[in-house]
């Protein structure tokens, strides 16, 4: 999990609850009381480190996860140590460039990770405009591709949701399909 805002946290909180045995949680950030409307932290997490809180709630939720965490910005620099291991990246970051370089790295240093990222989740409306791509073998986009946050029309939780349960659903088909050998 590359970002656990309100993308990250949900995605994260689908996966612990079905039983996903392994999540690498990457995020520099620390919850803000700002952050409640739409991610799955509490009023008491306001100040700690995201990975912190998320894995303190996650391990609440099932605590047979194998959990690893990271307090750090995701940058070219460090991109190809950070997820030289994993099989799966979920892109749950904020901006347009931390999104587009962290897809750019993978897709480039790490051609047969399986990678689902997301764009355009604003605000309110029609809930069916958020769907999944496939924009290659590996690399999915969910969302709607065009809300942007702006006045009036800011990051809400039911868009938010509906594009990380694109993400969980999407990486769970993935994990199962793998398993059984197709």
């Amino acid at each position: 999990m590359a970002g656990l805002g309100g993308l990250g946290s949900h995605v994260a909180f689908a996966l612990a609850r079905i039983g996903v045995g392994h999540l690498h949680l990457i995020d520099f950030d620390r919850v803000d009381i700002a952050n409640l409307n739409r991610q799955q932290y509490l009023l008491h997490h306001v100040g700690m480190f995201k990975t912190d809180a998320l894995k303190e709630e996650l391990l609440d939720i099932n605590p047979y996860l194998d959990i690893h965490t990271d307090c750090i910005r995701v940058t070219e620099e460090n991109l190809l140590e950070l997820f030289a291991q994993e099989d799966i990246v979920c892109e749950a970051f904020d901006t347009p460039e931390a999104k587009a370089m962290l897809a750019n790295g993978i897709l480039e240093s790490f051609p047969n990770t399986f990678l689902v990222a997301a764009s355009g989740m604003a605000g309110y409306g029609d809930s069916n405009r958020i769907q999944t791509r496939r924009i290659t073998d590996h690399f999915y986009l969910c969302g709607d591709g065009s809300a942007e946050p702006g006045p009036g029309y800011g990051l809400m939780a039911p868009r938010v949701m509906l594009c990380a349960a694109h993400q969980a659903n999407l990486i769970v088909q993935y994990i199962c399909k793998a398993q059984k050998g197709e």
